[in-house]
């Protein structure tokens, strides 16, 4: 989804936007019993749909918008 995109330099200069992107991974993973992830990849591809959006303007085709809670800092 970020092929082509240089989105280190937009975080090297903006280091909230990274924090933005580690709570919606962390906001979105979901764990087992055993404290297992079971949604990594989803959980990366949100974070990666958040990176996209923040880079472009727009959402990745074919992408949800983020919910507000998927974005909240804790």
């Amino acid at each position: 989804m970020l092929d082509g995109i240089n989105y280190w330099d937009e975080l090297r200069d903006s280091p909230s936007q990274m924090e933005i992107c580690f709570a919606i991974f962390a906001n979105v993973l979901e764990l087992d019993e055993h404290g297992e992830p079971i949604n990594e990849k989803y959980a990366e591809r949100r974070a990666a749909t958040y990176l996209y959006r923040y880079c472009t303007g727009n959402l990745p085709p074919g992408e949800a918008d983020l919910e507000p809670w998927e974005r909240n800092l804790y």
